[in-house]
């Protein structure tokens, strides 16, 4: 199968709006909101949730986004290609007594989110812990589940679901392909 184009720039801003929306309505709006991304796409999609929070808020109460580096916890280091670590960045009023949104690009077996819990219980203690992802592709190994989600798109463990963003790659898409391709 030739790889195929299944979100575009308008399809992506209008999941990460709707994403927001049901953030702030699960919220109750935006007070003790803090967004972390997991480098590196879904610190560039918790940056964009947040531009659109702020919206909401208002200027004067901008929503913390910050990032969480999970290289370190993962369990699968001795299985994957390596890993470089990004920074860490919790904002400034930490994370204790604050709902925290983990956003990253792809759900996939769990496994970046167990992580991701497991760094996040080294930083502080949340009163709550939700997660965004832009697509959730199934395939779970561990029972975890987004809280919000842009596109679910059930694919074949053989394919690969690969999103690419202005930030890091000149363009804002979604394409799944054969792992080969």
């Amino acid at each position: 199968m030739a790889a195929r184009t299944v979100l575009q720039h308008a399809d992506i801003a209008r999941a990460l709006t709707r994403i927001a929306h049901e953030i702030v309505e699960s919220n109750r709006g935006t007070d003790g909101l803090v967004l972390l991304g997991i480098p590196t796409r879904g610190v560039h999609l918790a940056e964009r949730i947040g531009r659109v929070l702020d919206d909401f808020a208002g200027p004067s109460v901008p929503i913390p986004v910050g990032a969480l580096d999970v290289t370190m916890y993962r369990d699968d280091l001795a299985h994957t290609r390596t890993r470089t670590p990004s920074p860490t960045r919790i904002p400034g009023a930490g994370i204790d007594g604050r709902t925290v949104v983990l956003v990253d690009d792809v759900l996939y077996s769990g496994r970046t989110i167990r992580a991701a819990l497991d760094a996040l219980s080294d930083l502080g203690r949340p009163s709550v812990v939700r997660l965004a992802a832009l697509v959730d592709r199934g395939h779970r190994e561990f029972p975890i589940r987004a809280d919000f989600v842009g596109k679910n798109l059930p694919s074949a463990q053989s394919e690969r679901i690969s999103v690419r963003l202005t930030e890091t790659d000149g363009v804002d898409e979604v394409v799944i392909a054969d792992r080969e391709d």
